[in-house]
């Protein structure tokens, strides 16, 4: 019955939303149909050494948001974000991350880095190539990381930032140290990932390696296997395993960074506080990031910055709850556009 009341729900959301945003974008002599927020057609731009696919929505000359995905998951964790941001106003802008989807390196001799300086300076090279000065930058987990380390290294394209489990920039030299057995035990993953094994395990059985980590990240989250396939069909993408094979070893201190990011990565080892406007969001039903109340992770925070539990919300936050994701960045939007 539970399962059943979440679908509707969900569904009720994305259609209400959807014809909307089909009403209010026809007005401006753009037309949509409800089937575009399930992230058709995707658009292509050059922005960096990445040729990145991304979907938009929302007028052209609305405040700009960016919507950062994780892994192992894909664009489809904000299939009801944007729509109800779209329907506000925001011009909304949801790119794949380099590794998935359509997104895809320009130069074959390009490393297929996945360091937290890569995807946080992809989301600068996004906003050159989209000719924005500055966005709202919201996302969880990897998406979350690229935004804090944008925020952090580059606030004036920022004009406030969301981000599930609070601040996520590495801290790198720090990596060796052990934490709770009860969150080792939720990033097995990352372990597994260090061995060849690993690398031939994502190679081989990518859906079920996602699977098992979304059981565990979001225990409460009763997803169906049309969720599944619509995120895994991001991972069919010749860069994913090297990507998240490097973004995993390099973190766990088992790989090099590449000489292109060296200088981002000396600044980010200084763990550089957040300046911005800041929401931060824990899942109080998260199963591998326990959420706290944001005190620990307070003094990463300079600028205005609140912190929010959202009840039975798990790690793919913007998809199990995404009234509370959308009301967090529309409030940053509304808070800019007030000031």
């Amino acid at each position: 019955m539970l399962k059943e009341i979440q679908h509707s729900r969900r569904g009720f959301l994305a259609t209400a939303a959807a014809g909307i945003v089909t009403a209010q974008l026809a007005a401006t002599g753009t037309a949509y149909a409800s089937s575009d927020f399930r992230f058709a057609p995707i658009k292509q731009i050059k922005a960096g050494v990445l040729d990145v696919g991304y979907f938009e929505a929302g007028p052209a000359d609305g405040p700009p948001v960016l919507l950062l995905h994780g892994f192992p998951y894909s664009i489809d964790s904000f299939v009801d974000v944007a729509p109800m941001l779209a329907a506000r106003g925001a011009r909304v802008i949801v790119p794949y991350l380099r590794g998935h989807g359509t997104t895809r390196f320009l130069d074959s001799a390009t490393p297929r880095s996945g360091q937290q300086s890569a995807i946080g300076v992809d989301v600068i090279a996004l906003l050159d190539a989209l000719k924005l000065d500055r966005a709202v930058l919201a996302g969880y987990d990897w998406g979350g990381r690229a935004a804090c380390v944008a925020a952090a290294l580059w606030p004036e394209r920022c004009a406030g930032l969301v981000s599930v489990n609070s601040y996520l920039i590495q801290d790198i030299a720090k990596a060796s140290l052990p934490v709770a057995p009860s969150v080792e035990s939720g990033i097995w993953y990352q372990h597994y990932f260090l061995s060849e094994r690993g690398r031939a395990g994502l190679v081989a059985n990518r859906r079920e390696i996602a699977r098992t980590i979304w059981l565990r990240n979001s225990p409460s989250w009763h997803f169906d296997e049309a969720t599944l396939s619509r995120h895994v069909a991001a991972f069919d993408n010749p860069d994913y395993v090297d990507v998240v094979i490097h973004s995993y070893r390099h973190r766990l201190g088992a790989a090099d960074g590449y000489a292109a990011y060296a200088d981002v990565e000396r600044r980010l080892a200084a763990l550089p506080a957040i300046t911005v406007p800041t929401i931060t969001l824990d899942g109080k039903a998260d199963g591998v990031v326990p959420a706290n109340d944001g005190k620990a992770s307070a003094a990463r925070f300079t600028g205005p910055r609140t912190h929010r539990v959202i009840e039975n919300a798990g790690h793919n936050l913007p998809e199990e709850a995404p009234k509370e994701f959308a009301d967090a960045v529309w409030e940053l939007v509304s808070a800019r556009r007030a000031g």
